[in-house]
């Protein structure tokens, strides 16, 4: 990305290097052909970081960094812009109304995670190898054309499958969400109980003839097992309220060039 094109980012008088901002931009999504959105989202998170930075030194706050996992500190920027938000932001505890009310809006939403019964046939191969992905995706195709479409059918095809279940006629029993590789999962939720993918699966195991036998879906929860769940989700959602309250704020009495902190 050619950094002459964009203008320096200044937040207050303070300029951000745009040698910065090209580095943040690897951390936003875009369009391939269109860079200078990245670009843009990258100088308005660095001039949201700046703001909140240099009103944090205003008020003389500290930074006191801390341990956000093994391993992983916080450093000095985010432990300060942390003391900045807990100083400056407050908001009202969330009320059993607020999370009955919640909740009472479709309790359809809360239940236990579904399981499925599935089948699959496997044609292993390295993904990164194209010339071996090619080939087991092309047997792949074959065994799928010549399927019968029922269990017993799919059951006989799967004895020529590279996974261990073929003895068990490609049967993996019952799997809940988490139990496999995303790939497979995200296309078990797109079948419909009693079929089978139209075409194969590619996951970093090889590619994948999957078969949903049956779903068992999951039950709605009672109110009081999700209660703690919502009111944790309701607290998060008033502090993104009250932080982009805040930032708003600060940006309307600054003065800030080259960047735009209105959402892209």
């Amino acid at each position: 990305m050619n950094v002459a094109l964009f203008p320096d980012v200044v937040v207050n008088g303070e300029t951000i290097p745009s040698a910065a901002v090209a580095a943040e931009a690897q951390n936003h999504t875009a369009p391939r052909d269109k860079p200078g959105i990245a670009w843009r989202k990258a100088a308005r998170a660095l001039a949201i970081r700046t703001l909140l930075l240099q009103e944090a030194r205003a008020r003389g706050l500290t930074a006191d960094p801390e341990e956000l996992a093994p391993g992983r500190v916080e450093t000095e920027e985010e432990a300060l812009i942390r003391a900045l938000l807990d100083d400056a932001l407050s908001i009202a505890p969330v009320t059993d109304a607020e999370v009955r009310a919640e909740w009472s809006r479709d309790p359809d939403r809360f239940r236990s995670a579904p399981l499925w019964d599935v089948s699959h046939i496997l044609c292993a191969c390295d993904p990164r190898d194209a010339a071996e992905s090619a080939m087991a995706e092309a047997r792949a195709k074959a065994m799928l054309a010549r399927l019968d479409g029922d269990a017993k059918g799919f059951a006989l095809a799967a004895r020529e499958s590279d996974c261990g279940s073929k003895a068990a006629g490609g049967h993996l029993g019952q799997l809940g969400p988490g139990d496999t590789v995303p790939e497979f999962e995200t296309a078990l939720r797109d079948l419909s109980e009693g079929a089978t993918t139209p075409a194969p699966v590619l996951s970093r195991h090889g590619w994948h003839i999957i078969r949903l036998n049956a779903i068992a879906p999951g039950q709605v929860l009672p109110y009081e097992a999700v209660r703690p769940k919502i009111a944790q989700a309701l607290e998060k959602a008033g502090w993104a309220r009250a932080s982009r309250d805040f930032i708003e704020a600060l940006a309307k009495g600054a003065e800030i060039t080259g960047a735009s902190l209105a959402s892209i």
